[in-house]
């Protein structure tokens, strides 16, 4: 089964108050309209964290800051391996615009569970909800 190795930011408030995160519904592919945290593919060369703020600058024309992994996601899918690295983020320029996501929404505690999570992504939920 092929891996593919991606990336995905938990864009927060302040990355030292969690108390609001930030979450795209997927505007194409087969999982369209699944809730998930914005990333993508790490390329070739590339480090995760290099790639995760690339990644959110061309999705959401954003600038964001990096905290600390929160966990490394490996799922299985019908037909690949996701790899997903996933870090704590802060918005430190721009204002999320919407390029590629049908929908967004900034998610608290209690309404963390009010979206339809894509699978590798809700694996993330319950360690997340410790923190926010």
């Amino acid at each position: 089964m092929k891996t593919i190795r991606v990336v995905a930011a938990v864009i927060c408030d302040s990355i030292e108050s969690k108390s609001r995160i930030f979450a795209t519904a997927r505007g194409y592919g087969d999982m369209k309209g699944g809730w998930e945290f914005p990333g993508g593919k790490i390329e070739p060369g590339e480090t995760s964290e290099v790639a995760l703020v690339r990644e959110i600058r061309e999705e959401l024309d954003t600038d964001i800051r990096l905290g600390e992994l929160i966990d490394t996601i490996e799922y299985d899918y019908p037909t690949f391996h996701l790899s997903m690295d996933c870090f704590w983020a802060e918005v430190i320029s721009g204002d999320l615009i919407l390029k590629e996501a049908q929908d967004a929404k900034w998610l608290t505690k209690e309404t963390i569970d009010s979206v339809n999570w894509l699978p590798a992504d809700i694996t993330l939920i319950e360690k997340i909800k410790s923190y926010i």
